[in-house]
């Protein structure tokens, strides 16, 4: 059976597209989705083809297999393609309101590579994005400084209690307001605390640590409050507790996991629960673990891009994720 590549048109990228005769010796066709003419030798439509083919490459959690069978395209000419793409990335056009509610989040993947998103939770878009080797304070701060600067006033930050996007954060923009995020607390205090506590301090702080994420009012938080201070007042001897340790030669806290939760809890309360204050503060930054996992999952699918090819796929998944309709 012979394969024929299929005509997509350039307008509406439809591949119902049927030959209609001959213009100035060109082959001519017809669209019969939108009803335009175009002729065959179109550079911007062969280009545009091309781009939808690479779009569902990058975004579509497509293979090179899945799409020759849909493209009519041979792999071969795919790939090349694909790394013409790659071997360069697209201009980043910030879209943001004039105030916004940050989301900032880093994620590593396998070949050190980090990957610091700015997303604007008012319009669910990715405003600007720094790949680094890490989260380092100075780099923070120089894009948060470079927000402001396009007039941008950064209403309030959300995220994980990362030393280096707090210091940055207060530098930047002093009069900023800080969320903590409460899934990273919630989690953290959990995973120290275990599934099944030994001590009565242990249990009954974990079951008012799984209580965070229910706080969505002024009573609740009170309950919580009160509740966190009776924990105290209760087992403020068994946290403070000491050990002697001969190996270092000094004294140190005998139930480390539950002191290390409950000291944790102290040192974020101040930026817990500043959502309460103003509706328009996230009170987690699970939208970028959610936009960083599907973007792991994509690709994963891809193996063997080289470093450079690696980092402008990534510049083009955002590209085409901040685009999309």
């Amino acid at each position: 059976m012979i394969k024929t590549k299929k005509k997509r048109c350039w307008s509406c990228d439809s591949l119902d597209v049927i030959k209609w005769g001959n213009q100035q010796g060109k082959k001519r066709f017809k669209c019969k989705s939108c009803g335009i003419f175009f002729t065959s030798s179109n550079l911007g439509v062969r280009r545009k083809n091309r781009e939808v083919w690479f779009r569902e490459w990058i975004i579509g959690k497509q293979t090179f297999s899945q799409l020759v069978s849909k493209s009519k395209y041979s792999e071969r000419t795919l790939k090349r393609y694909f790394y013409d793409y790659l071997n360069s990335y697209p201009v980043w056009h910030i879209n943001s309101s004039e105030r916004v509610n940050l989301l900032i989040d880093g994620t590593f993947f396998s070949n050190k590579i980090c990957l610091v998103l700015y997303r604007d939770n008012t319009i669910k878009k990715t405003i600007l994005y720094r790949l680094s080797d890490g989260e380092w304070e100075e780099e923070l701060k120089e894009d948060l400084e470079n927000i402001l600067k396009l007039g941008v006033t950064i209403e309030s930050v959300t995220c994980d209690g990362l030393r280096n996007i707090l210091k940055s954060v207060r530098k930047s923009s002093p009069t900023t307001v800080i969320q903590r995020c409460l899934a990273h607390i919630q989690r953290e205090g959990l995973l120290w605390l275990t599934k099944h506590p030994k001590s009565e301090a242990g249990i009954e702080l974990r079951e008012i640590v799984k209580r965070l994420h229910l706080i969505d009012n002024k009573e609740k938080w009170g309950y919580w409050i009160v509740d966190m201070v009776k924990w105290h007042d209760k087992h403020k001897v068994y946290i403070n507790a000491k050990t002697y340790k001969p190996e270092t030669n000094r004294y140190w806290f005998t139930h480390k996991s539950v002191r290390k939760t409950f000291i944790h809890i102290k040192r974020a309360l101040p930026d817990m629960f500043q959502y309460l204050e103003n509706s328009r503060i996230p009170k987690t930054t699970n939208g970028l673990e959610s936009f960083f996992g599907h973007l792991k999952q994509n690709i994963s699918i891809h193996r063997g891009l080289s470093k450079e090819h690696y980092k402008n796929y990534v510049k083009w998944y955002l590209f085409f994720k901040s685009n999309e309709k």
